[in-house]
């Protein structure tokens, strides 16, 4: 008991302290590198209890006022004071196939808040809480869908009406097929390849590596290295390692990465990056090969950047959007992030989709241990 009663103290004393925050400022003081260019290097913390979308009700209201902003912060805390209780050591299992629920995997299990670092607080720019990182469109979310997302939308649905399960496949052009699910149809499960990258620990989860890179659960620091021809910015979820090569040209289109082709260049104090030649399906998954990613990088304070992004992708949106939000300067470090080593969890993932098959066809699945024992 004693423990949670220091923890709430705690958090209770942080959020103070950034309610009593005074309003950042362009600051002169902010460190700066022998070629007189503001200096980004070092590790930042980007964790934030503002979501990337606003909530509609606050329609185009950009910032919250401090009493809703520590309204926030406290029902963060309260969340984190409920969700540390004891379980109770003699409950039962939960149902097969899980309870219904949106929790992880039905709310049979995931991870919980020891896990999860979303922060304490929402975010500062300018001395203002904000609602949410987009701000632009007004409403601080995300513009229509493109045509052809819309006709996709529609296609989907229409199969799912005739009793089919579409498995749509987006392409780099925007355009987009899809495939009646059937036992000898391409399914999501057939080999490791299709499985998302984050899932095979390829690439960061949530974008938090990008273009955009935007905050997730934990592993929210970002560690940036300066130098006058490149900046490599280390991302804690995962491995991801981008490299920024200044004021040069991007590589030939058909030339593509995995974090896109990201070069730069200097405005006055603020870093320009812009980022194109990406995979057919980016860290940011809503985007596609076709997108363009420009971001700003500017100290607002010595303890504190904004980091800028806007982006652009015909074959998705109708227009593009842009979002802004703050990292502040930490002194933790960075540690090794080593996903699931060796890949065992895919392996489980493989084996019980077979298992699922020869379950369907009523077969013992070959090579596959059964663990039913049917």
């Amino acid at each position: 008991m004693r423990s949670r009663i220091l923890f709430a103290v705690g958090l209770l004393a942080l959020v103070s302290l950034a309610l009593a925050a005074p309003v950042a400022a362009q600051s002169d003081d902010i460190p700066r590198t022998a070629s007189g260019r503001p200096d980004l290097s070092g590790t930042y913390d980007v964790s934030t209890l503002t979501p990337l979308q606003r909530p509609r009700e606050y329609g185009e209201t950009m910032a919250l006022t401090n009493e809703e902003a520590a309204e926030i912060a406290a029902a963060e805390l309260q969340r984190n004071i409920d969700r540390q209780q004891d379980s109770d050591p003699n409950r039962g299992a939960p149902p097969q196939g899980g309870d219904g629920s949106r929790g992880a995997a039905g709310n049979v299990g995931g991870y919980n808040t020891f896990w999860i670092d979303r922060g304490t607080s929402a975010f500062q720019v300018g001395g203002e809480w904000r609602t949410s990182i987009l701000i632009d469109p007004p409403d601080g979310r995300f513009p229509p869908p493109s045509p052809e997302v819309v006709a996709e939308r529609q296609a989907r649905r229409a199969a799912l009406s005739a009793g089919e399960a579409p498995v749509v496949r987006r392409q780099n052009d925007g355009t987009a097929y899809w495939l009646e699910a059937g036992l000898d149809a391409p399914g999501p499960y057939d080999n490791m390849e299709q499985r998302p990258f984050a899932e095979r620990c390829m690439l960061s989860f949530s974008s938090t590596g990008g273009p955009p890179m935007l905050p997730a659960l934990y592993n929210n620091h970002k560690r940036i290295v300066q130098s006058e021809d490149a900046i490599l910015i280390l991302i804690e979820m995962v491995h991801d390692a981008r490299v920024v090569r200044m004021n040069a040209e991007h590589d030939p289109p058909h030339i593509k990465k995995w974090l896109g082709d990201s070069i730069g260049w200097w405005e006055g104090d603020t870093l320009v990056v812009e980022t194109t030649n990406f995979i057919d399906r980016p860290a940011f998954s809503q985007g596609t090969g076709a997108m363009t990613v420009t971001e700003r990088f500017r100290m607002e304070s010595a303890d504190q950047l904004v980091y800028s992004f806007t982006v652009e992708d015909p074959t998705v949106w109708t227009r593009p959007f842009t979002g802004e939000y703050a990292w502040p300067r930490s002194p933790n470090k960075l540690f090794e992030y080593a996903c699931h080593e060796a890949n065992y969890a895919l392996e489980g993932i493989m084996k019980g989709a077979r298992l699922l098959e020869a379950e369907f066809r009523g077969e013992e699945p070959e090579g596959v241990v059964n663990p039913t024992g049917r």
